[in-house]
């Protein structure tokens, strides 16, 4: 079996585990919260949970609260909202964990900025919350008593192996449009390092951004790395990474982004200076206007992740543990559960699997 079809084939049996571990974990909620007309564990308090996500400035962020509105609407759960300035700030995130202590919350729901908000998960847990990761597995397993997220390795594998497949045997002069350059988040590392691996570049540290070197071959023909550049995960810090890339070297022709909007910017880059002829874009989120991108050709590839999903079952879980004990599992072989993975493009290749735009548009963001 080659690369890509293993790459295929594992998407395959793990999202069909954790929508069948999804269904299950629906269903022991369903089942429970009957039991209590006031979403609590029997008696007369509603269930506090704080959703802390990474900024309201992104897109995926606003559907992963909304989804958690949806849900603690559903279930009876008085839900507390909020963000971090930008992608990055450590210290409002902290803050709102700290609130959450301070009023008595159940549990925190959270996507972490980086390291430094992981002493006050801990925290958290000691005063007996539970807190659950969102989209961003944190880099200590204790600071959570679970993870919901896309399995980002393998998101960023997803269109390694279509941009691969997309070259054929051509040399490939890579952009790689990071989120930071200051700090250690494994989404962004996974995605990175994902995304090299599913080219067939040899990896140096998987767990470092960079490190490979950067002439070889990948799995069709020569590479050349550019560079890496920190966007925040931002449009404008997709662009202006982008101008430095092509500052380097003009040559570039293809380009990793962390995330959507900063795809976006390197795109607008690389347009202003008449360099898109030939030029191969991909990313990761696959939103609604994500989806729009690569129906217009902006975007090649877009390996699609599910927030709402990751704030539905966060918000489940909390009730759960509360209501009746349950422990939400990992998925089978991960630490994390894994919420799926789906690459979007109108541009097939063969040994990659995909859907369409128009299957992408339906499910964007479910």
């Amino acid at each position: 079996m080659n690369h890509a079809a293993s790459v295929a084939l594992r998407r395959r049996l793990i999202v069909a585990g954790s929508l069948t571990a999804a269904a299950a974990l629906a269903f022991t909620g369903c089942a429970t919260s009957g039991d209590s007309a006031d979403g609590g564990s029997g008696g007369d308090e509603a269930i506090g949970v704080s959703l802390i996500v990474k900024t309201t400035t992104n897109p995926f962020f606003v559907a992963m609260q909304e989804g958690a509105q949806t849900a603690a609407e559903k279930l009876g759960v008085e839900l507390t909202l909020a963000a971090g300035k930008e992608d990055g700030d450590e210290d409002t995130q902290i803050q709102a964990v700290e609130n959450a202590i301070s009023k008595g919350d159940a549990g925190i729901l959270i996507t972490p900025n980086g390291p430094g908000v992981e002493d006050a998960l801990v925290k958290a847990r000691d005063a007996g919350l539970y807190v659950i990761a969102l989209d961003t597995p944190p880099a200590d397993p204790e600071a959570v008593d679970i993870t919901f997220a896309t399995d980002n390795f393998e998101a960023g594998q997803e269109i390694g192996a279509w941009t691969a497949a997309k070259l054929g045997g051509e040399k490939a002069t890579i952009a790689m449009i990071d989120l930071f350059d200051d700090k250690i988040v494994s989404v962004d590392v996974q995605r990175d390092q994902g995304f090299l691996d599913g080219m067939g570049i040899d990896l140096g540290d998987d767990a470092a951004n960079g490190d490979e070197d950067p002439t070889g071959s990948y799995s069709g023909g020569d590479y050349e790395i550019v560079g890496n550049e920190a966007s925040q995960g931002a449009e404008d810090g997709g662009r202006t990474a982008a101008e430095t890339l092509l500052s380097k070297n003009p040559d570039i022709n293809v380009v990793y982004t962390i995330n959507e909007p900063a795809a976006y910017g390197a795109y607008e880059a690389f347009k202003a200076a008449g360099k898109t002829d030939g030029l191969i874009v991909v990313s990761v989120d696959g939103g609604c206007a994500g989806i729009d991108a690569v129906e217009q050709g902006m975007i090649g590839a877009t390996s699609q992740q599910y927030p709402v999903k990751m704030a539905e079952l966060g918000v489940q879980a909390i009730f759960d543990l509360v209501d009746t004990g349950t422990t939400p599992e990992v998925s089978e072989g991960l630490d994390f559960f894994n919420t799926g993975v789906a690459l979007v493009t109108d541009d097939p290749q063969d040994g990659v699997e995909s859907i369409d735009t128009a299957e992408g548009a339906e499910i964007c963001w479910g």
